[in-house]
């Protein structure tokens, strides 16, 4: 085992399981390039170099550089999916989805059931999203709920360098189309990660700490900063469950609730949008099934209900913080008191 970084993770679990199946091709915008030019073959691996290395081992027939057209290149994913190939299909970011968005919930989402459950669609779809790297509100949102609204499609968030492999090799395997979401700002993050290939199943949540007074959920880079705030929130004598579902889609609905109901309160960290987003799905799912369990009201710590700033002061004022996730905690650790009062 050695340390890696989340990007060095996702570029080994794309090696390891290409050089396992020879079905799997790459697909997507800069991950090739170069073709006919002088130097070295080999291009700079996306946007932020996640894909750089492969090409030389892989050739040109596995590493696909295609037009600048999600619509063809994420269609013909699909497509190559339904007739026999793995494909991993980068969307540089996800939020160039509404060019493509027809061949993903109209098309990709919906070839099992359109074929009585007789077609597979093994196909991943590479995305990044997330603020703080000031890219602007165009290329910064976190639309992990969209695709999590979508039956059909499972979606992937990773939180960590190990989870990001892990993940990665699973969603590579399955026989279903899932979207993967690599958080921009998790890339340098390092850590231990397994040499050798492993996957971790969707649909069961990682509970990063146990604790007895409150209930954290956070997803993908807001584990990170759950883990800071629980570790501070230790220190004056508040410990914390986090727990990070790793999936959206399917979501381990099982561990959220049982925590909730060890601790009766509840904080959700989410980096979407608060309107129609994971951290409104969980407080209506805590509030149907284990309302009883509750000592105090649901928090949700999320963005404004505004674009992305670009202006980097407001950026970093938009995405949420150890800070907030501190406060929120207080607020529900704080309320039995008023309540006895």
């Amino acid at each position: 085992m050695s340390k890696k970084s989340y990007r060095a993770a996702i570029n080994e679990a794309l090696r390891q399981e290409m050089r396992r199946d020879p079905t799997i091709v790459l697909m997507g915008e800069d991950i090739a390039g170069g073709a006919g030019a002088p130097g070295e073959q080999d291009a700079w691996g996306g946007p932020l170099g996640v894909t750089k290395g492969l090409l030389a081992e892989f050739g040109r027939e596995r590493i696909l550089d295609t037009p600048l057209s999600e619509s063809a290149f994420i269609g013909a994913a699909a497509g190559a999916a339904a007739t026999g190939l793995r494909p991993v299909a980068e969307l540089m970011f996800v939020d160039f989805m509404g060019v493509c968005f027809d061949q993903i919930f109209n098309q990709a989402a919906k070839f099992r059931y359109m074929f009585g459950g007789r077609a597979r669609t093994p196909m991943v779809i590479r995305t990044m999203y997330g603020a703080g790297l000031r890219a602007a509100s165009q290329h910064s949102q976190s639309l992990y709920p969209i695709f999590t609204h979508i039956p059909g499609l499972k979606v992937a968030l990773p939180s960590s360098p190990y989870e990001a492999k892990g993940l990665l090799i699973a969603a590579i395997r399955d026989d279903d189309p899932v979207i993967f979401f690599e958080n921009k700002m998790l890339y340098d993050d390092e850590e231990e990660v397994p040499d050798e290939p492993y996957a971790i199943p969707f649909g069961e949540a990682n509970l990063t700490r146990e604790g007895d007074h409150a209930t954290i959920v956070a997803f993908g880079r807001m584990v990170k900063l759950a883990n800071a705030a629980a570790d501070r929130l230790e220190k004056a004598g508040i410990s914390c469950n986090v727990v990070d579902p790793r999936t959206t889609s399917p979501l381990d609905t099982g561990t959220i609730l049982e925590c909730v109901e060890d601790t009766g309160r509840l904080v959700i960290v989410d980096e979407a949008s608060p309107r129609c987003n994971m951290a409104a799905d969980i407080s209506a799912l805590v509030a149907q099934e284990a309302f009883g369990a509750l000592k105090a009201p649901i928090q949700m710590v999320c963005p404004p209900h505004v674009p992305v700033p670009f202006a980097p002061n407001l950026e970093d004022l938009y995405v949420p913080s150890a800070e907030r996730i501190e406060a929120a905690v207080r607020a529900v650790m704080a309320y039995k008191a008023r309540e006895a009062a």
